[in-house]
């Protein structure tokens, strides 16, 4: 059987970029799809590159029976567009921020609103298989990680499930301009971003206190203390998470790579590297490449996630999910190798 997908917002990017991963897969298809600017439009006229969907029409509304529905709208307005079809018994991955904090207290503190839908919290999974991919298997409401979440989730990981780290981290990481979206407005526009390099939203990200919930859940004992400083760097895709953490114990370079690696055998999307990685070595990909080093003299692990904030930062990891919550390969549609250079 063919998985039928809508998307809602399938305008920006991460929508987008989903819709370009469908046209290709083995067991899905792309049935429906919103964007209220272009509604009424064929979307592959407008978007040329989304050729294999010239004949669906953008609606204003998911208008066709669906099995599974992927929400890209803005966090806030997430929640509101998916709770129907939760409710309705359809299988939901949110891309949004909306259903990714469990405590809908820490929503209203991080976001500056009351979560729309506070009693479907409980329900959502957080969407990161090489941490729940059982659960996601039996859920109907997945919260896809943010970006930077996943790229140092997944750096950092393996350490802290060991105990080998002290619970006071700091991640240091950069995005490129997609991560910001289309409709973003002002302050992203080329002349702005090229040639300069900013932190933004220092120890104020939404993002922080879901590296730290998701980091807790592999923790013993004290909840891990995260500082988060994010950057904007000029690329268009791409996520460079470099994240420190100081050491518990003495542990050798050999021994902190092979802890690394037996955690994540049999996770088809994240590898560990012998040299650091780059940005552009992810690009239009579902990987996460993760490179974990031991500075002996200081007593400090440093620990580098590398991925593309739009595949396996976002609509990668959404199909991911979908495989997995639809019964299908977990690599469908997602065996496309990086573009380099």
């Amino acid at each position: 059987m063919t998985v039928r997908v809508g998307i809602i917002n399938v305008t920006g990017y991460a929508g987008m970029e989903a819709a370009r991963i469908l046209q290709t897969h083995p067991g899905a298809r792309l049935v429906a799809a919103t964007g209220r600017s272009l509604a009424g439009q064929r979307l592959g006229e407008v978007f040329p590159h989304l050729s294999s969907f010239e004949d669906l029409v953008i609606g204003a509304e998911i208008d066709a029976e669906v099995d599974v529905v992927l929400s890209a709208l803005p966090t806030a307005a997430s929640a509101a567009a998916c709770a129907p079809f939760v409710r309705a018994g359809v299988k939901v991955i949110d891309i949004a921020a909306d259903f990714r904090l469990r405590d809908p207290g820490e929503f209203a503190a991080w976001m500056g609103a009351d979560h729309p839908a506070p009693e479907l919290l409980e329900m959502a999974v957080y969407g990161l298989p090489e941490l729940h991919r059982e659960a996601i298997r039996s859920a109907q409401l997945v919260a896809n990680p943010g970006c930077y979440p996943a790229a140092s989730i997944l750096a950092l990981a393996p350490a802290v499930a060991a105990g080998i780290v002290e619970p006071r981290i700091v991640v240091d990481a950069k995005s490129g301009i997609s991560g910001a979206g289309r409709g973003t407005g002002g302050g992203y526009n080329f002349s702005e971003v090229n040639e300069d390099v900013s932190a933004y939203k220092i120890a104020r990200h939404n993002h922080q206190p879901e590296i730290a919930q998701e980091l807790a859940a592999l923790a013993e004992g004290v909840r891990p203390t995260v500082t988060f400083v994010p950057h904007l760097v000029p690329m268009t895709r791409g996520i460079h998470a470099t994240c420190y953490a100081p050491l518990r114990k003495a542990v050798s370079q050999p021994e902190v790579v092979e802890l690394y690696r037996d955690f994540y055998d049999g996770h088809p999307f994240t590898r560990v590297t012998e040299t650091p990685p780059h940005t552009k070595h992810t690009l239009g990909s579902n990987r996460c490449l993760v490179h974990p080093v031991v500075d002996e003299r200081n007593g400090m692990l440093v620990a580098i996630g590398v991925l593309d904030n739009l595949g396996k930062g976002a609509a990668g990891q959404a199909i991911q999910n979908m495989n997995l919550m639809c019964g299908l390969p977990e690599t469908a549609g997602l065996d496309g190798a990086p573009l380099y250079p």
